[in-house]
């Protein structure tokens, strides 16, 4: 699946211990929503975040208090972490000392060249990766006036405005990200700028909306990128929970062919054949899995028609029917059970399964030792 996608070539960036660009796999990022300087909350949602796949976490500074807090939450946690800076250029400086594993900077509000030369030089030093953050709704006001209004070229020509900047002074090690509200302005941005620089990219729709429009759209404009080669690492912005932003950012991923982690459920679309809660049960089912990063197929379907074709081809699944199913795994019918019992025994399914994995990779390993 992978293959269908033939992705930009880009040069490597390392964020902590994760690579960006060339030929890694693209990541998911997320932001935490809770005040920075709260370093409990902070630890715990980020926790709470890599436990579902995020690989790359990018933390609010807007204040003296939160950089105070980012050497502890560094220290507390086992992905990289991203300073996210506005308006106040010393605070960057201050995020570099505390050890953040890259700083995004917005060209709109960071102030005077002077003060973005300076910033740069400290993450120079320290071998920190920046982020050129451009927002459509925060661009220069140079820009804006010569566009009247922050149109995809407009984007590209702050991003440019300060790469040369960077690269003047020899910094190279730079991400660059493109978002607008709107999905065809951002995705026009991107192209715009994928024939001017070789720099990853961070894709992204900012301002997406809440959890079901968000979704759609992010999937929307993030998807059509990914196909064409655009993007080597993203973040679902979501008003809401960030678990969520992780969650979709995976799907699209999966969706793809460019991923693989976890529990990928079929369910059936539901229909008036169906005799079996297949709305509940897939909803358990995906909940209870939700930490699992083996990857795995697992079928939950409800009637005659397709149910025992997809619960064959699925690693796992069930062809479910008045009250009761048949489970599968590996292909083949291992059980009967009642409907009370059906996420139960997917869940058990899938535990041996993956289990049975391990220890097959295990045994691989050592015998090639």
């Amino acid at each position: 699946m992978q293959g269908l996608v033939n992705r930009r070539r880009t040069r490597p960036v390392k964020v902590g211990d994760v690579t960006v660009g060339g030929d890694a796999p693209i990541s998911v990022q997320s932001m935490t929503n809770t005040r920075t300087s709260d370093v409990r909350a902070t630890v715990a949602q980020i926790k709470e975040l890599e436990a579902l796949g995020c690989e790359i976490i990018r933390v609010a500074v807007p204040d003296d208090e939160a950089a105070a807090a980012l050497p502890e939450i560094i220290r507390s946690i086992d992905i990289p972490l991203i300073a996210d800076i506005h308006f106040d250029w010393r605070l960057a400086l201050k995020a570099l000392d505390s050890g953040v594993d890259g700083l995004r900077l917005n060209p709109g509000n960071i102030g005077s060249e002077r003060r973005l030369r300076e910033v740069v030089r400290c993450a120079s030093g320290r071998g920190v990766p920046i982020r050129i953050g451009v927002n459509a709704g925060s661009l220069e006001k140079d820009i804006l006036n010569r566009y009247g209004h922050p149109t995809p070229e407009a984007m590209v020509e702050s991003a440019m405005r300060h790469v040369r900047i960077l690269e003047d002074m020899g910094f190279l090690d730079m991400k660059i990200s493109l978002k607008a509200s709107g999905v065809w302005p951002t995705i026009r941005a991107y192209r715009l700028l994928a024939e001017k620089v070789d720099y990853p990219f961070h894709v992204g729709i900012t301002e997406a909306g809440t959890l079901f429009a968000g979704t759609v759209k992010s999937s929307v404009g993030i998807g059509v990128l990914l196909s064409e080669g655009i993007g080597d690492t993203i973040r679902v912005s979501l008003t809401g929970d960030p678990t969520e932003e992780v969650r979709v950012g995976w799907e699209i991923l999966k969706a793809l062919g460019l991923r693989k982690r976890g529990v990928n459920v079929i369910s059936c679309p539901t229909c008036g054949r169906i005799k079996i809660d297949c709305i509940r049960l897939a909803g358990e089912l995906e909940e209870r899995l939700s930490s699992l990063q083996e990857p795995i197929t697992v079928a939950v379907m409800g009637c005659v028609v397709n149910g025992p074709g997809e619960a064959v081809e699925a690693d796992v699944g069930i062809a479910g029917g008045d009250g009761v199913a048949l489970v599968y795994s590996g292909g083949e019918v291992v059980r009967k059970v009642a409907e009370r019992d059906v996420v139960d025994a997917l869940v058990e399914e899938v535990e041996r399964v993956v289990r049975r994995r391990t220890e097959d990779r295990a045994a691989k390993g050592a015998a090639g030792a």
